[in-house]
């Protein structure tokens, strides 16, 4: 579920049709960096086969570096 998508996870077993495998870390990387500059990282989907939106939230710098 959308839940866990932010959670690292182990692979399956790779086949021959997937010759390139991964860690399943990617997402958990880009909600840690997220979170490590004050934002928020959201996923959204209508339901299976219907793709999924990604939505990162950033707070804005001032001019002197300081958040807004």
């Amino acid at each position: 579920t959308l839940l866990h998508v932010f959670e690292p996870f182990p692979q399956a077993p790779q086949d021959p049709g997937r010759p390139l495998g991964g860690l399943g870390l990617g997402l958990a990387i880009v909600r840690a960096i997220v979170a490590a500059h004050d934002g928020t990282v959201e996923a959204h989907s209508a339901g299976p086969d219907q793709g999924s939106r990604f939505e990162v939230v950033l707070p804005l710098m001032q001019p002197s570096g300081q958040p807004a």
